[in-house]
């Protein structure tokens, strides 16, 4: 039996790298797209499994075009969609430049509705897939940075109505939501002083009394792209300690 194959954006940071580890595991050939550092990460994956590392920025269409023909090019079928790149510029709503605010946008929210579009003459053709979109706690309970937070709650959106369109091709649509993850997303964001204290406080915020690792965010989206979860679509799993039912935390 041919191995499936996946693809997963933002492959070359510690999130995709994770989550690519273990589908790798778990018998997928894995495509990472990233706007830079994919062939690297690929490169260093490569003893685990067929990798390949695909340049690509999500949030330009001619870009994501290129990239899926080039998937489907080398290895025939895409099974698996796992929108995973992302941004977080720091900004507040009162002092927001437009320009942050469609950045982040682009990223997070139009990224994974491009990807999906080109992946659906794949899926048309081989008769069935499956999306799974890296959310955030944030949608739910709110955030430090607006466009982050609407940019979450925007994949909720689009994957709730998205299941409706790919159900009848055969291709579940579902959200992994996690909390604060200990990855250089989060870590190049403040000093280890301000780090730290975030990590105590999300700590603190969860009934588990525990952080969120990348490997955990992992074996929820391999659980959502197998044959076990066939009839789970249009739901948001988060993957959050619990800290999904706190307030926002800052």
């Amino acid at each position: 039996m041919t191995a499936p194959v996946a693809i997963v954006t933002g492959g070359a940071g510690g999130m995709g790298t994770a989550i690519a580890t273990v589908l790798l595991d778990d018998g997928f050939r894995v495509a990472l797209l990233d706007r830079r550092g994919a062939q690297e990460a690929a490169g260093r994956l490569a003893g685990t499994g067929e990798v390949l590392g695909v340049e690509a920025d999500v949030s330009d269409e001619e870009s994501v075009r290129a990239a899926i023909d080039h998937v489907d090019m080398v290895w025939g079928r895409v099974d698996a969609l796992v929108n995973n790149a992302g941004i977080e510029p720091p900004h507040a709503v009162r002092s927001m430049e437009p320009d942050t605010w469609r950045a982040t946008l682009d990223v997070n929210l139009t990224g994974p509705a491009l990807m999906i579009k080109h992946c659906v003459p794949l899926w048309r053709r081989q008769g069935g897939g499956r999306v799974v979109s890296i959310g955030s706690r944030v949608w739910l309970g709110g955030g430090v940075t607006p466009a982050y937070a609407a940019s979450k709650a925007g994949i909720v959106g689009l994957t709730r109505t998205a299941c409706h369109e790919l159900g009848p091709l055969g291709v579940t649509v579902n959200v992994v939501a996690p909390s604060f993850v200990d990855t250089s997303f989060n870590t190049q964001k403040a000093d280890a002083g301000v780090l730290e204290a975030r990590v105590d406080r999300f700590t603190e915020a969860s009934p588990l009394g525990r952080l969120v690792e990348p490997v955990d965010v992992a074996h929820a989206v391999a659980f959502l792209v197998s044959e076990r979860a066939r009839n789970i679509t249009g739901e948001v799993i988060h993957v959050a300690a619990g800290t999904q039912l706190a307030p926002t935390i800052q």
